[in-house]
């Protein structure tokens, strides 16, 4: 749902306003539950494992989507992965191409391109079929769609934020869920709370194995490759992501001097103005310029100041990390799913 998430979602008094839009949250909630109980799902030839959130916003549910590619891909099986393609003007059936823009089809996809195909598609289900007419696709990663009901998943994972949880456990607009949470925990075969670091999701993960039926995995969001370049170095960080703090967090606890965070809503499409502040900033506080991966996907093919800021901005790749034990445990779901879709 595209709307600025407001801060009372995540406060244990949300006050007036969600008490205000309850009522809309209800209906909300009630038309995801139609959705599903009209729904004629389609069954693919191929292996659908579904990563997905309860909430609007970002869990990490796209680096564990790049994450369990690479997992695919270490077995044999040749992924391809499926997509909405938020805030892309294609519909789809459409194969990424290397000259595909963010406008062309959402940021996303871009990232997740590099780590395999990727098609885009709003009809999940015509998305499985063109992916279904590759050769040597052997199995279908959709990055988000838990609550999509047109396409039957062999495996659904959904991403919790290990720091963030539910927030106030409100439906949108009254809350950051997306259904109610009962519903929502029947649609998913297995849980796992993303950490920014070890032991900040001890609380949701506890309280998820008394009310969840399946696995609470935990994992770690991290920098991939080597971060040493951050030691000691003064950055303006900026972020166009649903938690941008999270990140400026990561960014601090590696060694960098923040000297400033600029955060602009998820899928922002940056302007020439917000460019040149962002490069203005860096050079009056003599800092490098840091960013997400996702954020200079957005920026290709820009020109002007944009561009500018592309070249001038150094990306921080992040990836998902498993201690040896979950890392088993997803595996042997993973598998489990292969053989139950034949």
């Amino acid at each position: 749902m595209p709307l600025d998430e407001p801060g009372w979602w995540y406060r244990t008094d949300p006050g007036f306003a969600s008490a205000a839009l309850s009522p809309a949250g209800a209906i909300y909630g009630w038309l995801a539950k139609v959705r599903f109980a009209l729904a004629n799902p389609y069954r693919s030839r191929l292996p659908v494992l579904c990563i997905g959130n309860f909430t609007a916003g970002g869990t990490g549910k796209t680096p564990l989507s790049i994450h369990i590619c690479g997992r695919l891909t270490a077995i044999g099986r040749t992924p391809v992965a499926l997509t909405r393609g938020y805030g892309g003007r294609m519909r789809g059936p459409h194969l990424v191409a290397q000259d595909d823009t963010a406008a062309d089809v959402g940021d996303e996809p871009l990232l997740l391109a590099r780590s395999a195909r990727v098609v885009v598609a709003r009809d999940r289900a015509d998305g499985a079929r063109a992916i279904e007419a590759m050769p040597d696709a052997g199995a279908i990663v959709m990055d988000d769609g838990l609550q999509n009901p047109q396409l039957v998943k062999d495996l659904a994972i959904a991403v919790v934020d290990g720091g963030r949880a539910f927030g106030n456990g409100r439906v949108i607009p009254a809350g950051p869920l997306r259904a109610p949470l009962p519903f929502q925990l029947d649609l998913a075969d297995v849980i796992v709370v993303n950490e920014t670091a070890r032991g900040t999701g001890d609380r949701i993960a506890a309280e998820l194995k008394d009310t969840f039926n399946g696995p609470v995995l935990r994992s770690t969001t991290a920098p991939a490759g080597d971060p040493g370049w951050l030691v000691g170095q003064r950055i303006v960080a900026w972020a166009g992501i649903a938690a941008p703090e999270r990140f400026f967090s990561m960014l601090a606890a590696l060694g960098a001097e923040v000297a400033e965070r600029v955060a602009f809503r998820d899928h922002h499409a940056l302007t020439a103005e917000d460019a040149r502040r962002l490069l203005d900033l860096a050079q009056r506080h003599n800092a490098i310029l840091a960013t997400t991966e996702k954020d200079v996907a957005r920026l290709g093919a820009t020109t002007g100041a944009c561009a500018d800021l592309a070249a001038a901005s150094r990306p921080v790749p992040i990836q998902v990390e498993f201690a040896e034990q979950d890392a088993e445990r997803l595996d042997a779901l993973i598998a489990g799913a292969l053989r139950r879709a034949g």
